[in-house]
């Protein structure tokens, strides 16, 4: 007894000189997703891309499933439906953004990160507020509301923003002007209300950058904004030749991956390489190819950071397909078993620049129509082909020549100038990464639950309400400022107390003092939404 005492005794003492243990949990780990949509691709181009470079891809090593990209009302959706459901787990309409089907704003996953703590970013070779990047950080009823789009996205409180658009953030006007990605449309290119969106981003404390230079230049700024083109970022195949100064998709996923990561927590960054779609709805396979090698660069940049990072999900995938390119036609269908590849692959490489590429060399008089044929790979025409190509009337009748004698020399097949319907292949590296045949909702699901929160319980589920509602169930006189106007502002009353919620923007007035906000205030021409802290 005696003994066991004595050292019980010594236990006690020994317990006293010993330092204390801290309760303190460890800081979970940071948590970085990268995701790379690749918009309007189809299987064939990829193929097609890969005898090109004669090489796999970078992507082929991450292969791991497939995506269905249906809409909620249609077999073949849109970049807008399909971008939305990417990035809010809710399928929806076309030319909605960041909307459900009702047409209520949804909290995209990219806000959910910003709201978590986590760095936050977008990068597009489109204009930013083309529908993809649009449907990560904005809501409105109709993709082609390029100025509200914009003023959203300025007051998100992004970290990093790197692409084309700059028209829809200046104040001046321009005539409105023809989208070069096929689909035919017109919109203003110049901010209607008038805004200097340009002079809101220097005052928030951005890294405002315009040139490539700047880019690669680099600086400790923790938040960076770069602007590089009015409308969109060239080609690949064009632009070192046509526009240098315009940074490359790879660039702009390495400066954004640097000034992202070096947050506390973790970030996430979506990566649009935005114009496979574009050539896709031209039928321009040189194009095609073009993107589709730039976006796998862009991926071989995420893969490095997220194998040294080891906590890292990269997720890339296509958000639809897009002109039914095939290896193959109606010509191929008595020899395509003794066809090897060169024989589709050699008429793509003669090819110096894409058809826009190729057309914007075109004098007024046409005199070097035959320099710019040959740019694009179609020298020794014959009479009848050239006379074809002397006949057309416009610039667009000149490429529809240029891309089907391209695509006849090639051995290419095409269904269409729009969108198709297929199920797209799903690629995905790194902890949590989805795999199998999934749905484009399960995507940011998978995301959100992996950075640790939910977009579908909790306060993100029900995260904007009926402003006009919420005030005058509490009592509240609600009007509007300027409704049919390009700024039109929310205004509730109530005794000597007034609030007013200006549209687009990430704060309210309450009376004379400025309160911010954790979200934009989304008006949709009827209903303004608002997010309320109870």
């Amino acid at each position: 007894m005696k003994t066991l005492k004595r050292l019980t005794i010594l236990l006690s003492l020994l317990a006293l000189t010993l330092p204390a243990t801290s309760t303190t949990a460890a800081p979970p780990p940071h948590k970085n997703v990268i995701l790379m949509i690749m918009d309007g691709t189809n299987s064939d181009i990829l193929t097609l891309s890969r005898w090109y470079r004669g090489t796999d891809l970078k992507l082929d090593t991450i292969l791991r499933g497939g995506v269905r990209t249906y809409s909620a009302q249609s077999a073949i959706t849109d970049s807008a439906a399909a971008g939305s459901a990417m990035a809010t787990g809710v399928k929806t309409k076309a030319d909605y953004i960041g909307m459900n089907p009702d047409g209520h704003p949804v909290l995209t996953v990219l806000e959910g990160a910003k709201l978590s703590g986590y760095n936050t970013g977008i990068v597009s070779t489109s204009p930013i507020q083309h529908a993809t990047p649009a449907a990560f950080t904005s809501h409105v009823l109709n993709r082609d509301e390029f100025g509200d789009i914009g003023e959203q996205q300025v007051y998100q409180g992004l970290d990093v923003v790197l692409g084309g658009g700059a028209a829809w953030l200046k104040p001046q006007t321009k005539e409105p002007t023809k989208d070069d990605d096929g689909m035919l449309k017109t919109k203003q290119i110049s901010r209607e209300d008038g805004e200097n969106l340009f002079k809101e981003i220097h005052t928030s404390g951005y890294e405002l950058v315009l040139k490539r230079d700047g880019l690669l230049r680099g600086t400790s700024s923790p938040k960076l904004w770069g602007v590089f083109a009015d409308e969109d970022i060239s080609y690949e195949l064009d632009r070192p030749q046509l526009n240098p100064d315009e940074p490359s998709l790879e660039e702009m996923t390495r400066a954004a991956i640097d000034r992202l990561s070096q947050g506390k927590k973790g970030f996430f960054l979506m990566v649009e390489g935005s114009k496979v779609d574009w050539a896709a709805h031209k039928n321009d396979p040189v194009g095609m190819i073009s993107e589709v090698l730039s976006f796998d660069d862009a991926v071989r940049e995420a893969l490095d950071f997220a194998r040294k990072d080891g906590n890292t999900m990269v997720v890339a995938v296509t958000d639809h397909g897009n002109s039914g390119l095939t290896l193959g036609n109606h010509e191929t269908n008595g020899d395509y078993k003794s066809m090897p590849a060169d024989r589709f692959i050699k008429p793509l490489k003669k090819a110096r620049l894409t058809v826009k590429g190729a057309t914007s060399q075109l004098k007024k008089d046409r005199s070097n129509l035959k320099e710019v044929l040959s740019s694009y790979g179609l020298g020794e025409l014959s009479e009848k082909e050239f006379g074809a190509m002397e006949a057309a009337k416009s610039v667009e009748g000149l490429e529809n020549e240029m891309v089907k004698l391209m695509a006849k020399r090639a051995h290419l097949g095409f269904t269409t100038h729009g969108h198709t319907g297929e199920d797209v292949f799903l690629y995905s590296y790194g902890p949590g990464k989805p795999v199998g045949l999934i749905e484009n909702t399960d995507i940011p699901r998978m995301i959100s639950t992996f950075m640790g929160f939910s977009l579908r319980n909790g306060t993100f589920a029900s995260w904007y309400v009926d402003g006009v509602k919420y005030y005058r169930d509490r009592g509240y006189e609600v009007s509007f400022e300027g409704r049919t106007s390009k700024n039109p502002v929310m205004v509730a009353k109530r005794d000597d107390l007034v609030l007013r919620f200006p549209e687009n923007k990430d704060f309210y007035w309450r009376n004379d003092e400025k309160v911010g906000l954790k979200s934009v205030n989304v008006y949709d021409g009827e209903t303004f939404y608002v997010h309320v802290e109870e």
